[in-house]
């Protein structure tokens, strides 16, 4: 089970993309065709899935997915970059459909970019799909197996019993069975890790294989090596792992995980924040977190 596989929102989507944008647009007669490059030679990140589709009442367009593990400020200009940037490559209209996977907080997310600059207007509406929002029954009915690995984490999808049947449907399809580390990562947000690694029948340890979990490791060297060029590249790259510390901390046990941000930010060593970031995924509880303080 420990090996290296292509467990990407790329792969994720195309495992029925036909499905998946009929759910993001809501059009039931769409037909879509291959996933499409998306380096646009002006920014070096890469836009997560672009897909042509073509419909009765539309016509020829593009549905642009941006797959998010958590939502930030960034987002509403992003999406506006990203949707200028295919229509200018591709020469067609496009839908962009952001979806977020964990909840943070209640604030409300932003469905458009707007500015105002000297009396000049930039404008971008964009779809908005929480998956917190979304009903569990929808992965297995549909059918969408690009939503399997992320049960744990839709609406009434927090029980053993639906986790199981989740794990089931994956590892009873070749093409799927490559997502369970996906499955179990989530997983560890609703239910204990104990419970979790016998559900899964392996190692935890195998959780850091995960792409969301090296997302979340990523997220906080990024911040760390943006904060070092001001701050000196060692204090940076410490800032940068707390702050990803606090987000993983708030996303898996809210109000109460946030309560050990006081002891953590007093931390220094590198090494040692970056086993914290570890054990937040595996821990079952906030005092395991604290007897590893």
């Amino acid at each position: 089970m420990n090996k290296a596989v292509d467990i990407s929102t790329k792969k994720l989507i195309s495992l029925a993309p036909n499905n998946w944008e009929k759910w993001v647009t809501g059009i039931p007669d769409i037909v879509t065709g291959e996933i499409l490059n998306t380096e646009f030679q002006w920014i070096s990140r890469q836009s997560d899935v672009v897909i042509p589709a073509e419909s009765p009442q539309y016509g020829k367009f593009l549905i642009l997915n941006e797959l998010q593990l958590r939502h930030t400020s960034e987002m509403p200009r992003r999406m506006r970059a990203y949707a200028a940037l295919a229509e200018e490559k591709y020469k067609l209209q496009t839908y962009p459909v952001l979806i977020n996977i964990l909840k943070i907080s209640n604030s409300e997310i932003p469905t458009t970019f707007a500015s105002n600059f000297i009396g000049l207007r930039a404008i971008q509406d964009y779809r908005v799909i929480n998956l917190w929002e979304i009903d569990v029954n929808i992965a297995f009915e549909t059918p969408l197996p690009s939503l399997l690995p992320f049960v744990p984490i839709l609406k009434g999808g927090e029980n053993e019993f639906t986790i199981r049947e989740a794990l089931r449907m994956l590892r009873a399809d070749e093409q799927l069975n490559q997502l369970e580390t996906v499955l179990a990562f989530f997983a560890t947000f609703v239910l204990e890790s104990t419970l979790v690694q016998e559900i899964m029948r392996w190692d935890m340890t195998v959780l850091r294989e995960s792409p969301w979990y090296q997302e979340i490791l990523r997220e906080g060297l990024a911040r760390g090596q943006a904060e070092g060029e001001a701050r000196g590249e060692a204090r940076g790259e410490v800032r940068g792992i707390i702050s990803s510390i606090e987000t993983s901390l708030e996303a898996k046990f809210g109000s109460d995980g946030l309560e050990l941000m006081s002891q953590i930010s007093q931390i220094s060593d590198l090494e040692q924040l970056k086993e914290i970031l570890r054990r937040i995924v595996v821990a079952n509880t906030i005092q395991e977190l604290r007897n590893v303080l």
